[in-house]
C-alpha cells in the first residue's frame, strides 16, 4: 500500500512547476481543493499535486481558467465510477480510465462542462479520484472519430441518447423472446445470436439510407410534419 504523501505550500508549488503566488490564486479560485489545516500550516497532497498538473496540460492545450474551473466544478459534482458501473463491470465492454488532459486530446477541446455532465448523465463518463472512467473502449473510440470527423460532440452525445432507447427496446424485446421460450440462464448464452441479429439490420438499412438516401429526406419531413 502506498504510503500518502503530504506537502507545504512551497514544495506542492516546486514540485507543480507554479510560483507559490499562482498556487494561492487557484485555490482562491476554487480550482484546487481546500488543503487539510494542522493549526496554522496548511497540508497538501498527491491529489492537489495531480489537479495542478492537470491544470497546466489544460492551460497549454488553450483552456482558459474560467474554462478549467467550471470543468474541475463538473469533475468534483460528478457521478462516481461505483454509480457508473452500478453492479459490476460491464460484461463485453472494456472501461477506460483517462487524465483530464487524455479527455480533452480525445475530443479537440470539446470537453465543455455541459458535454461533460451530458456524458455523465448518459452513464459514459464517471470519476474516480483525479481520473475520469468511460464506460466503453469501444463507444469512447466511435465518439472520438465521429468528432474528428467534424461532428460536434453536444450531437454525437444527443444521438447516443436516442440510441440508448432503441437499445434498451431492443434487449427488452429479445429478453422477453428468450425468457417466453427457453430458461433464464440461457440469455447469456443467446446473447451473440441478439447482437447478430441487430448488426445485420442495422447494416442492411444503413444500405437502404446509402441506396436511396431520399427515403431518409422522405422520413424527416414526416415526422416534421407530425410535429416528431
Amino acid at each position: 500500500m502506498t504510503e500518502k504523501r503530504e506537502y507545504r505550500m512551497e514544495e506542492l508549488a516546486r514540485l507543480a512547476g507554479i510560483t507559490v503566488r499562482t498556487l494561492r490564486f487557484y485555490r482562491e479560485r476554487k480550482l484546487i481543493p481546500p488543503p487539510r489545516r494542522e493549526g496554522r500550516i496548511a497540508w497538501y497532497d498527491d491529489h492537489h499535486l495531480a489537479r495542478l498538473r492537470t491544470i497546466a496540460a489544460l492551460l497549454e492545450r488553450g483552456h482558459t481558467l474560467n474554462g478549467i474551473a467550471e470543468l474541475a466544478d463538473a469533475f468534483d459534482h460528478g457521478r462516481d465510477v461505483g454509480d457508473l458501473l452500478g453492479l459490476g463491470e460491464p460484461t463485453e465492454e472494456t472501461p477506460v480510465r483517462l487524465t483530464p488532459e487524455e479527455l480533452a486530446d480525445r475530443f479537440h477541446g470539446q470537453d465543455t462542462p455541459e458535454n461533460l455532465a451530458a456524458a455523465m448523465d448518459l452513464g459514459y463518463l464517471g470519476t474516480d479520484g483525479d481520473e475520469i472512467v468511460h464506460i466503453s473502449h469501444r463507444l469512447l473510440e466511435v465518439s472520438s472519430a465521429l468528432v474528428r470527423e467534424g461532428i460536434p460532440l453536444a450531437e454525437v452525445l444527443r444521438a447516443g441518447a436516442r440510441v440508448r432507447e432503441h437499445a434498451d427496446a431492443l434487449a427488452g424485446l429479445f429478453a422477453d423472446l428468450v425468457l417466453r421460450h427457453a430458461p433464464e440462464q440461457d440469455l447469456p448464452r443467446l446473447r451473440p445470436l441478439a447482437r447478430s441479429v441487430i448488426e445485420a439490420e442495422l447494416s442492411l438499412a444503413l444500405d437502404r439510407r446509402i441506396r436511396n438516401p431520399a427515403d431518409e429526406d422522405r422520413t424527416r419531413t414526416g415526422r416534421e410534419r407530425d410535429g416528431g
